[in-house]
C-alpha cells in the first residue's frame, strides 16, 4: 500500500468517525428525558476546508426543532430558541470521538506521516489523546432558521460548494495564484485579506478537499435515516396535525368559557 493511498484511507475513516460521533451525540442527548426526551432526525454535510484552503474538517448539521416522543405517540417541540445544551453536547462528542480514534488505532486502521509519524506508537498516541481529553471542545449551535425558505437557502449554499469559488480568484500565472480569503480571527475590515501561493502549494491545498469517488459527504441519521425516512416523515406530519388540532380545540374551549 503506497503512502498516498494509505493517507487517503485514514482521512476518509476519520471523516466517518466525525459523522458517527456527531450523529450519536445529538441522538443520545435528544433522547435523554432530562433534555428533550425525543427521537430526532438530522442531516449532516461535511466540509473539509478553511477559507485559506487549509485542512479544516467540520460538519454543518441541520436538526428539526423537536422530535417524536419515545413512546411514539406525540411530537415534542424544543423550547423557543433553545434545542440542547452545548456544553453537554461537547462533552459527549469529545468522549465518543476520542474513543473511536483510540479503537481505530488499536485495530491498526490509522496511518501517520511526516511530523506525526511518532503517533503510530500506542503509548505516544494515548498520551496525545490524553491532552485532548483535558481540552474544552466547542459545539457551535446556530440560531433557529426563520422558516423553510431559510433552511433551503442554507442547504443550497453548503451542500454542493467546493473548496474555492471562481469569484475568489484574483489572478494567476505560471508561478502563483492569488485569491481572497477571510481571517476569522480578525475583526471588521481586517478580516478580508488576499493570499498568494505558489502554484504547487495551491494545487496541493485544493486536492486535500477532493473526496474519493463514492464518498457520501451528505448523510442522514435518526428519523431521517434512508431506510425509514419516508415512514418517519409521514408519522411526524400526522403527529403535527394532531397537535395542531388539539391546540385548536383548546382555544375553542377557552373562548367558550
Amino acid at each position: 500500500m503506497n503512502a498516498q493511498y494509505a493517507h487517503a484511507l485514514t482521512v476518509v475513516r476519520d471523516y466517518d468517525l466525525l459523522f458517527k460521533a456527531a450523529a450519536e451525540t445529538l441522538i443520545t442527548i435528544a433522547a435523554d428525558p432530562k433534555h428533550l426526551g425525543a427521537r430526532v432526525g438530522l442531516t449532516a454535510v461535511l466540509h473539509t476546508w478553511g477559507s485559506a484552503l487549509t485542512h479544516h474538517p467540520h460538519l454543518h448539521v441541520i436538526v428539526p426543532g423537536g422530535g417524536i416522543s419515545l413512546d411514539g405517540e406525540r411530537w415534542i417541540a424544543c423550547r423557543p430558541g433553545f434545542f440542547l445544551p452545548v456544553r453537554v453536547l461537547s462533552r459527549l462528542f469529545r468522549r465518543l470521538f476520542l474513543e473511536s480514534l483510540a479503537a481505530a488505532h488499536d485495530a491498526g486502521q490509522l496511518r501517520f506521516f511526516g511530523d506525526h509519524a511518532a503517533l503510530a506508537d500506542r503509548a505516544a498516541f494515548a498520551s496525545y489523546l490524553a491532552r485532548l481529553r483535558k481540552a474544552e471542545w466547542v459545539v457551535y449551535s446556530k440560531r433557529p432558521f426563520g422558516g423553510p425558505e431559510q433552511v433551503l437557502a442554507y442547504l443550497a449554499r453548503y451542500t454542493h460548494r467546493v473548496a474555492i469559488a471562481n469569484s475568489r480568484l484574483i489572478a494567476c500565472d505560471a508561478e502563483t495564484v492569488t485569491f481572497k480569503w477571510k481571517d476569522y480571527r480578525a475583526q471588521g475590515r481586517e478580516r478580508h485579506k488576499v493570499m498568494t501561493l505558489a502554484v504547487p502549494e495551491f494545487i496541493r491545498r485544493f486536492l486535500i478537499h477532493v473526496l474519493p469517488k463514492g464518498f457520501h459527504r451528505i448523510r442522514h441519521y435518526g428519523l431521517f435515516a434512508n431506510a425509514s425516512r419516508a415512514d418517519s416523515i409521514a408519522r411526524i406530519r400526522g403527529l403535527l396535525r394532531t397537535d395542531a388540532a388539539h391546540r385548536h380545540d383548546d382555544t375553542d374551549a377557552d373562548e367558550g368559557c
